[in-house]
């Protein structure tokens, strides 16, 4: 059986060789990269939402030089250390993988059975996290409506994705983990000095969320070298910095031919009560 509940009747999904069915008939199609689309037209605010493919493409293109590594290390060895055997674990907003595929290798190699799935909304960037691990289910699908049954889910993962705290208390069982990553004060702070006349200091807040009480924050903080012009620039296209930059800002920051510059992170670790 699948992780994933039909998004019309709510039944529980069956994964065939080439689709994902329910037991009232309803049939969805496995995409050629691996994916599933469960995201109904009423659900969607435009044609093709989250990132297009050149974003897409620039989004894996710098995570696979290993640039955000210790993040993902980081990441994957908060969550092996609170995760139980056969843990059920969800990426929400997985993007193209990187931090999905990064754990459950993480998990078995720590003699763990992990049961996980990923969801986006963007399917040009689940074709890209679906080649990475076939033993991930992948789908796209909205944070805001998870097609997944409540309580189902041992921890649950957002990594800089729109935090939908409702959903997400309504899928961890009790005791489950909430595992919320966000950008540090001063994360990619010289890129940002490049991008604007007045760089800001990314808030941090420690916000009380309702059915959750706080274990951990841990603080991720390394530095960027990055020595080539494309680089650069697939590190600013996956930015939000990317659609709210001057065009005089970006025209700065496309000029340079190397860029060093800070990379920190907060890992909130949540539990559910």
């Amino acid at each position: 059986m699948s992780l994933f509940l039909c998004p019309l009747c709510a039944a529980r999904l069956t994964r065939e060789e080439k689709s994902y069915r329910c037991e009232k008939g309803h049939c969805y199609d496995v995409a050629s990269s691996g994916y599933v689309n469960l995201l109904p037209v009423n659900k969607k605010r435009s044609a093709s939402p989250g990132d297009d493919k050149a974003m897409a493409a620039a989004r894996r293109a710098f995570l696979d030089q290993g640039y955000y590594r210790p993040l993902q290390e980081a990441i994957s060895a908060a969550i092996v250390k609170r995760a139980p055997t056969k843990a059920v674990l969800l990426d929400a907003g997985c993007g193209e993988g990187y931090y999905t595929a990064g754990l459950y290798h993480a998990l078995v190699e720590n003699g763990k059975n992990p049961k996980m799935a990923g969801i986006d909304i963007s399917k040009e960037i689940l074709k890209s996290a679906a080649k990475r691990e076939k033993n991930i289910e992948y789908a796209v699908a909205s944070s805001f409506h998870l097609p997944i049954e409540t309580g189902a889910v041992d921890v649950l993962l957002d990594c800089f994705s729109p935090l939908a705290e409702e959903e997400f208390r309504r899928v961890l069982r009790p005791d489950g983990y909430f595992v919320y990553v966000v950008p540090a004060a001063k994360h990619l702070w010289e890129m940002k000095c490049a991008l604007y006349d007045r760089p800001y200091f990314n808030e941090e807040k420690d916000i009380e969320y309702d059915g959750f009480r706080y274990e951990e924050i841990i603080e991720v903080k390394t530095r960027l070298t990055l020595g080539c012009r494309k680089d650069i620039a697939d590190l600013f296209a996956m930015t939000p910095y990317f659609w709210r930059t001057p065009k005089e800002g970006a025209q700065r920051l496309a000029q340079l031919e190397t860029l060093e510059t800070a990379a920190e992170f907060r890992i909130h670790i949540l539990k559910k009560i």
